[in-house]
C-alpha cells in the first residue's frame, strides 16, 4: 500500500528546515517547518492547509512572510501550530505590517495559531485578514497525547524537546488502511458502491463488530440492500493494513531526556527525518550549540527502530563533505 503523502525537503540537506508532505489524492499539503520556503512554487504554497513549526529560530520561522504574501487573498485558511510563546510570535510578524486596505479583498484569509503546552493545553488565537489580523482569543483545546490534528486518515502529534528553548518535534501517522476484496463481497453475494466509505469509517471509528452495515446498489435488475454485521464483514471482505509513520525531528541537545522522547515519538517510524549538524570530532562545539552530531542522530534512529531514516539540517561546513556526515550517521545507526 502506497503511504497518501510524499514527504520532500524543501532546501535539501544544507538549507533551512522545512518539510513539504504532499497529499497523493487531496489538492492539499502540510508544511513541518517554515524556514526560507522560495524553493516552493505558488501552486505547492496554496496547496498547504497546517504548518507544523518546531521552534521560532530564524532558519524555522523566516519563511512565514512568503508564505502570507503568497496566501493573502488567495487562500482561505491556515492552522499553525508551536511551542509556547507562538501565538505572540505570530502576532508580532503579523503587526509589522499596515493592512489597511487587507480587509477589502475578496478571499478573506484566516490564521489559526495553536500554542501547545507541556501538559497537553493549547491556547488558540485567531487572524482574520477582514479584522486586519487583529488577534482573537478562541476557546482552549486540550490535545491528550500531543494530538494536534486527528482527521478520517491520519493524525499529527507532537513532543516536547529541549533545544535550550522547547522545540517541538512531530510525528504524522496514517490510520490503517482499509482494503475491501471485491471477490470476496461477490461471494458474500454483495456489490461494490458508495456504502464501502460508511462501512470504512465504521472500521476506522473501531465501532462494535455487531454493528450493522447497510449494503446498497444499484444495478441493471434495480436497487439492492442488505443488512450484514460489520464483523463478518471485517472477517470474510477485508484487510486491513497499518499506515505509514514518518516522524520529523530537529534542533535538539544530546541528552538522555531527549533520546528518549524521540525514541518514543518516532517509535518503529517508517521514515525518520533527524538532524545531524555537526561531525563527532566537533561534539563539544554541537554541544554548545544544542545540536546533535551525526554520530548522535545515527543513534537516535536506531534507539526509535525507524526503518528509514534521512539525516538533514548539516552545517554549512560541511559543503563539499556531505558523504562524510552521512557515512557516520549510518555506521552508528548500524552499530
Amino acid at each position: 500500500m502506497r503511504p497518501m503523502v510524499i514527504a520532500g525537503l524543501v532546501n535539501g540537506v544544507f538549507g533551512d528546515p522545512a518539510l513539504y508532505l504532499d497529499f497523493r489524492f487531496e489538492k492539499r499539503a502540510l508544511l513541518f517547518d517554515v524556514g526560507d520556503v522560495g524553493a516552493l512554487p505558488p501552486r505547492k504554497i496554496l496547496r498547504i492547509t497546517d504548518v507544523f513549526v518546531s521552534h521560532a529560530h530564524m532558519d524555522h520561522f523566516a519563511g512565514f512572510d512568503r508564505l502570507l504574501r503568497v496566501c493573502l487573498g488567495r487562500h482561505a485558511a491556515l492552522r499553525l501550530y508551536g511551542p509556547p510563546g507562538f501565538i505572540a510570535q505570530v502576532e508580532h510578524k503579523l503587526a509589522a505590517y499596515t493592512w489597511n486596505v487587507v480587509e477589502r479583498y475578496a478571499e478573506e484569509l484566516v490564521l489559526l495559531a495553536h500554542e501547545l503546552a507541556p501538559d497537553g493545553h493549547a491556547e488558540v488565537a485567531r487572524f482574520r485578514s477582514a479584522a486586519r489580523f487583529e488577534r482573537e482569543p478562541q476557546p482552549a483545546r486540550h490535545c491528550p497525547g500531543g494530538v494536534l490534528l486527528d482527521e478520517a486518515g491520519f493524525r499529527v502529534r507532537a513532543a516536547f524537546l529541549d533545544h535550550g528553548t522547547p522545540c517541538l518535534g512531530y510525528a504524522f501517522e496514517e490510520k490503517t488502511h482499509v482494503n475491501v476484496w471485491r471477490n470476496r463481497l461477490a461471494e458474500m453475494g454483495l456489490r461494490v458502491g458508495p456504502w464501502l466509505t460508511q462501512l470504512k469509517r465504521a472500521v476506522m471509528d473501531e465501532l462494535p463488530d455487531d454493528t450493522p452495515i447497510r449494503a446498497w446498489w444499484r444495478d441493471r435488475d434495480g436497487a439492492h440492500e442488505h443488512r450484514v454485521a460489520l464483523g463478518e464483514l471485517k472477517a470474510r471482505a477485508l484487510e486491513l493494513v497499518p499506515g505509514e509513520r514518518l516522524a520529523y525531528v530537529t534542533d535538539i541537545a544530546y541528552h538522555a531526556q531527549n533520546e528518549a522522547s524521540v525514541a518514543r515519538l518516532a517509535a518503529d517510524a517508517d521514515l525518520l527525518y533527524i538532524e545531524a549538524v555537526f561531525l563527532e570530532t566537533e561534539a563539544e562545539h554541537a554541544a554548545r550549540k544544542l545540536h546533535l552530531t551525526a554520530a548522535q542522530a545515527g543513534r537516535m534512529a536506531r534507539a526509535a527502530r525507524a526503518k528509514t531514516a534521512v539525516p538533514f539540517h548539516f552545517s554549512p561546513r560541511y559543503l563539499g563533505r556531505e558523504d562524510e556526515v552521512r557515512a557516520e550517521f549510518e555506521r552508528a545507526r548500524a552499530a
